[in-house]
C-alpha cells in the first residue's frame, strides 16, 4: 500500500489555471475527500494522479515513486467514476474480470479475485447478469468490485454517487466507508457533496478556484474554518453570515448588527480584543439559534428578535427562515416551536460557537486550532 503526495503540482489550460500551486501529503489508508463547488480543479487533481491529464509543473508521487511520467495502466491504481463504465454486452462476472484478463492473470486467480470482490460487495448472486438487468446501485458496486479486484494501491473516486437516488446514495456511502475499512487502502474521493465529505472522510480537502483553501478532519473544519469559503460550504444548511461591528461598551465586546446588539463571551474577548471598532464579519450555523425555551443546556445565550418568513418541518426539526431588518437568516430549531410565518419571535444565540472574519481578506478571526 501507498499514501499519495502532491508537490507544487499545476495544471494549466491556456491562460486557465485549474489547479493552482496544489502542496497535499495523503498518507497511506488515509480516505481523503477533495470537496468544493464545480470547476474548483477536484477533479482535475483527481485525473493527474490517475494520469489522465498531464502535469503543467510539480511532482505527483505514489509511494516513493515519482508519477509525472509513468502512463496510468502502471500507476497502480484504480478509478471508480460517475459514470459506471461497464460494457453491455458482458455479464457482471466478465465486466470484473476483463482488466485482469488483459494483464495474462492465470484463470483461477482471475475466478477467486472476482468471487472474493463480489461477496465483499453483496453481489454474489448477479455475476451471471448483464448491467442492464442491475439497478444504478447494483451497477455502482460491480464498477467498484471491478476497482477491487486489480488490488490497487490507490483507489480514486470521481462523484461514484451522483447517479443514484437519495436514499440509495446514504446506503452507498456507508458501503463505500465499510469497504475501506476492510480494506485497509488509501482512499482518494472527489465530490461537491459537502455531507458526503463530511461523513466519509478522514480527512477533508476543500477547493476553491484552484486553490486548496483548507484540509483538516472533518470536525475540526466544521469548528475552526480559516474563511468564510469553507465556512459557508461545510455545514447545511450553510453558516449565517452578517455584516456588524465590534464595540466596545463599559469594558464588554459586543457584535454589533444595527438590529441587534450581541455580548461577545468573556472566553474569547481576548482574541478580538485588537479588532473593537472595525467592521467584521459574523458567521453563526443554523444549528446554533434557538427558539427561546429550547435553548441547549450549557450554552452562552445572547437574545435576538426576528420575524418568520418561512418555516420548513422536516419531522425531527425545523428549518426557520427569519428576517431582522432587511436581513434574512436560517435557524435549524427544535420541532416543537410553535413560531408561525409572519410572527415575531425571540431567538438566541449561542455565542459560545460564534465566528468573526475580515470582511477585507475573508479569513477568520479566530484562533484556528
Amino acid at each position: 500500500m501507498a499514501g499519495v503526495t502532491f508537490e507544487h503540482v499545476y495544471k494549466r489550460f491556456g491562460d486557465v489555471i485549474a489547479v493552482n500551486d496544489l502542496n497535499l501529503q495523503i498518507a497511506d489508508k488515509e480516505f481523503l475527500v477533495f470537496v468544493g463547488p464545480s470547476g474548483c480543479g477536484k477533479t482535475t487533481s483527481l485525473r493527474l494522479l490517475a494520469g489522465l491529464e498531464e502535469i503543467s509543473d510539480g511532482r505527483i508521487l505514489i509511494g516513493d515513486r515519482v508519477v509525472n511520467d509513468v502512463p496510468p495502466k502502471d500507476r497502480d491504481i484504480a478509478m471508480v467514476f460517475q459514470s459506471y463504465a461497464l460494457y453491455p454486452h458482458m455479464s457482471v462476472y466478465d465486466n470484473m474480470a476483463f482488466g485482469l484478463k488483459l494483464r495474462k492473470t492465470p484463470k483461477a486467480e482471475i475466478d477467486k479475485k472476482v468471487k472474493e470482490a463480489a461477496e465483499l460487495l453483496g453481489i454474489s448472486q448477479f455475476l451471471d447478469r448483464k448491467p442492464k438487468q442491475l439497478s444504478g446501485g447494483q451497477r455502482q458496486r460491480v464498477a467498484v468490485g471491478r476497482a477491487i479486484v486489480r488490488n490497487p494501491k490507490v483507489f480514486l473516486f470521481d462523484e461514484p454517487l451522483s447517479n443514484l437516488d437519495a436514499k440509495l446514495r446514504v446506503e452507498t456511502r456507508a458501503g463505500i466507508s465499510k469497504l475501506h475499512q476492510r480494506l485497509g487502502t488509501t482512499f482518494i474521493y472527489v465530490t461537491h457533496d459537502q455531507v458526503e465529505a463530511m461523513t466519509m472522510a478522514s480527512r477533508i480537502a476543500v477547493m476553491k478556484d484552484g486553490l486548496l483553501q483548507q484540509i483538516d478532519t472533518p470536525q475540526n473544519l466544521y469548528d475552526h474554518p480559516t474563511n468564510i469559503f469553507v465556512a459557508g460550504f461545510i455545514g447545511s444548511p450553510s453558516m449565517n453570515f452578517f455584516e456588524t461591528t465590534l464595540v466596545d461598551q463599559d469594558g464588554k465586546l459586543f457584535v454589533d448588527g444595527g438590529t441587534f446588539k450581541l455580548p461577545v463571551p468573556e472566553s474569547k474577548k481576548a482574541a478580538y480584543l485588537q479588532h473593537k471598532g472595525k467592521k467584521v464579519i459574523f458567521g453563526v450555523r443554523p444549528e446554533d439559534i434557538h427558539t427561546k425555551g429550547y435553548e441547549a443546556p450549557g450554552i452562552t445565550p445572547a437574545p435576538i428578535t426576528a420575524q418568520v418568513d418561512v418555516s420548513e418541518l422536516m419531522g425531527n426539526e425545523i428549518f426557520l427562515y427569519l428576517l431582522t431588518g432587511k436581513k434574512s437568516f436560517i435557524a435549524r430549531v427544535d420541532p416543537r416551536t410553535h413560531a408561525r410565518v409572519g410572527e415575531t419571535v425571540d431567538m438566541s444565540i449561542n455565542m459560545d460557537n460564534m465566528h468573526l472574519f475580515d470582511p477585507q481578506t475573508e479569513k477568520t478571526l479566530d484562533v484556528v486550532r
